[in-house]
């Protein structure tokens, strides 16, 4: 059980910074190769923030394999397909058909499965 807890921890930053790629990448503006637009992205708040839950999330990661077998540890890291389709539909509006959500059930049952 402490391991389903930590990986939903670990799954909720990498999702967040999923969301925070995206929205960084909306803000983006076109590609170019000026002094201008690296500026305007280095203090891109939304990159921050991704990179930031990035390393929280990898922090707890090297921390989940180095507690728990491997094979229990990685399809944790499933448990951030449920959370992407939360953010779908809360963050970017999105429909979500009935047949994936059908897929996450499945995906949770399985995580909840191999933590046990």
């Amino acid at each position: 059980m402490r391991l389903l807890l930590i990986s939903i921890v670990q799954s909720i930053l990498l999702c967040s910074g999923q969301v925070l790629l995206k929205l960084a990448l909306q803000r983006m503006g076109p590609f170019s190769w000026t002094l201008d637009f690296i500026g305007r992205n280095l203090t891109n708040w939304w990159f921050l923030g991704c990179g930031i839950c990035y390393g929280c999330a990898t922090a707890l990661w090297l921390y989940i394999i180095k507690t728990f077998p491997f094979s229990m540890a990685y399809p944790m890291v499933s448990l951030s397909y449920i959370f992407g389709m939360f953010a779908a539909i809360l963050v970017f509006h999105e429909q979500v058909p009935l047949i994936r959500w059908a897929g996450v059930l499945l995906i949770m049952a399985g995580c909840v499965l191999i933590a046990k």
